[in-house]
């Protein structure tokens, strides 16, 4: 064992585990945060230290960390059916139950649902539903996936290959064939001098059919995106964006894919994400605070010409011949349901709707501070993105380490918060009320102001 943190959970955290998203070897030496505790929007370290999680966990603690209704729920649920499947027509209520909440609650009409564990294989049993449906069809040429730049779709090898950031195809042997990147809509780091957004997204549009016209439109199956880019950066799109982008999909017989997995749940003040921007999607997935994190659970949602196609092809094949045997289990379901039930009695869609502008405001507040290129928000995500120069859109060198240094100062004024390359990212949970909003930007400033300093005193705003 490694002793560096004496006889500790971080010092077992070091020498037992492989840590996700975690530069391994500099583990040893930085080491963990354990956190033991939750309650509401605080979480709390070994120490005893209280800290604001300004990112929900990971996007996805929408309740907060102490709900007892959910605690309850999954008890109740484990106590009278702790396990059952959904392989060879066998169920149970609370999946059937959920399915039917899910569909009611799709923004567009939907089918069925397909449950998984995780956004990673939800997005992967996309994938192989695609794959599946358009061999069902007598098109076996048509199974290309088209995915954006700097979208992240998950870590499983299909949904990995999807995901458009380099770090998740270095020395993983990714992405497999088939899967196409496109441009992404950032009109802040993307659009060419003078470009509107309305001109930026007609531009991409453009770029996407002449693409589609490349590989040939015989071949290419789905277009898969999220609502708002999370991992990549809480990159918004231009307003038509979606619209245009829909209507080549369309033209080329090419299904939407909507990626709800952050967006969902009333993260944007809508329900989805795709009421938002007006997306119309073909399959929806969803993870995340679809249990508020409390237990893993996902969902694919198809509509009625995909699961026509599934059906038909597994009736000639014999079985649809894929599942996992935690899909739709009892007691994430159970939870999922009363996550659902906690959304509607308690009002949150309206909570968020009312708190948004105050989210809102905060963000735009830190668009005239130094070395802020960008600050952006929709609902309760947002994002402030630094620049060694921010009129001239030049980023500080990685080397610098400007968004590591500012996380860590915001954790020590006892602020969790996430970098993502140039990008702070804000995504309490959706209870935060309006004076906890308040306390999580008065820490993320004394935070900001500190870190503005400290470039300033190693020149790190001057060009290389």
């Amino acid at each position: 064992m490694d002793t560096h943190f004496g006889n500790s959970a971080a010092s077992r955290d070091v020498a037992h585990l492989v840590k996700p998203y975690t530069n391994l070897k500099k583990h040893k030496t930085v080491g963990p945060l354990i956190i033991t505790r939750g309650d509401g929007i605080h979480v709390i370290d070994e120490g005893g230290k209280s800290y604001i999680e300004g990112m929900a966990g990971l996007w996805c603690a929408s309740l907060g960390f102490s709900e007892q209704r959910l605690v309850k729920a999954a008890t109740e649920a484990m106590s009278r059916l702790p396990f059952y499947h959904q392989f060879t027509h066998k169920g149970h209520d609370l999946a059937a139950d959920l399915g039917e909440r899910l569909k009611a609650l799709a923004p567009v009409p939907m089918s069925k649902v397909f449950f998984a564990n995780s956004g990673s294989e939800a997005n992967d049993t996309v994938v192989k539903m695609v794959w599946y449906m358009n061999n069902a069809l007598g098109r076996p040429k048509k199974k290309k996936i088209i995915a954006r730049q700097r979208g992240y779709h998950g870590v499983t090898v299909a949904s990995a290959s999807m995901t458009g950031l380099p770090n998740n195809h270095r020395s993983f042997d990714l992405p497999i064939p088939g899967i196409l990147h496109v441009g992404c809509p950032h009109w802040y780091r993307e659009a060419q001098p003078g470009e509107t957004p309305v001109a930026f997204a007609d531009r991409l549009a453009a770029e996407l059919e002449a693409r589609i016209i490349a590989e040939d439109p015989d071949t290419v199956a789905a277009f898969i995106a999220e609502p708002i880019m999370g991992a990549g950066g809480v990159i918004m799109p231009p307003e038509t964006y979606f619209p245009k982008i829909q209507a080549v999909l369309r033209k080329y017989d090419v299904l939407m894919v909507a990626d709800e997995v952050i967006c969902g749940f009333w993260r944007t003040a809508n329900f989805w994400g795709s009421q938002t921007f007006g997306i119309e999607p073909d399959i929806l997935t969803c993870a995340k605070a679809l249990s508020s994190a409390y237990l893993p659970i996902s969902a694919v949602l198809v509509n009625e010409r995909v699961y026509e196609a599934l059906e038909a092809e597994s009736d000639r094949i014999g079985v649809f011949g894929h599942g996992f045997t935690y899909s739709g289990h009892p007691v994430p379901a159970a939870v999922a349901l009363e996550t659902l039930k906690i959304y509607e009695e308690r009002d949150i869609g309206g909570h968020v709707r009312r708190l948004s502008p105050r989210f809102a405001e905060h963000v735009a507040a830190f668009r005239d501070r130094p070395f802020v290129g960008e600050a952006r928000s929709v609902g309760l995500i947002g994002a402030v993105e630094l620049m060694a120069d921010p009129e001239a859109r030049r980023p500080f060198p990685a080397s610098a380490g400007v968004p590591p240094y500012l996380i860590a100062r915001a954790q020590e004024h006892g602020l969790i918060l996430r970098a993502i390359m140039d990008v702070i990212a804000f995504c309490p949970p959706l209870i935060i009320d309006g004076g906890g909003l308040d306390e999580m930007f008065a820490r993320f400033d004394r935070a900001l102001a500190e870190t503005t300093d400290w470039i300033a005193a190693n020149g790190l705003d001057r060009p290389a």
